[in-house]
């Protein structure tokens, strides 16, 4: 627990470093700065819940979309969709994963798939980050094996 802490603390403070630095874009949206915030704190509840992450931000040259985050949890490779929000009034974040969201990321997938030297059991999970803006705290749901991939 404590390494995973550590490696957290040292990455926040390289990105505040970066911003000091002007290193960063700087036409960054709110909603960008709220997502990437969403994929962190994802990344490292489940870095803390498990899993192993092998690629963050994946693109295909062939296919549009990105896969957040790929990671094996136990033997699965497992493809993560994160989903951050600040309210649940108008609808669930995990409504956002479409049947046309699922399909682009299924595309997406299949290429990453084709670059493994040998075949693997894999899954779809997704992720919702709700923070809260009182507290500035997470909360997350995980949701595995996101199957209704059409």
């Amino acid at each position: 627990m404590l390494p995973i802490r550590v490696t957290e603390s040292a990455l926040r403070i390289l990105d505040w470093a970066a911003v000091k630095l002007k290193r960063t874009q700087p036409s960054i949206t709110a909603r960008q700065k709220l997502g990437r915030r969403g994929e962190e704190a994802a990344y490292f509840y489940l870095r803390r819940a498990g899993y192993v992450f092998i690629a963050r931000n994946f693109r295909s040259p062939h296919h549009r979309g990105e896969i957040d985050l790929i990671g094996w949890d136990h033997e699965v490779l497992c493809f993560v969709e994160v989903k951050t929000r600040t309210t649940r009034d108008v609808k669930p974040a995990e409504a956002a994963v479409d049947r046309e969201k699922r399909r682009d990321l299924l595309a997406v997938a299949r290429d990453y798939l084709r670059l493994l030297a040998t075949p693997c059991s894999w899954r779809f999970d997704v992720v919702t980050v709700y923070y809260d803006l009182q507290s500035g705290e997470p909360q997350f749901e995980l949701f595995r094996n996101v199957s209704s991939i059409s």
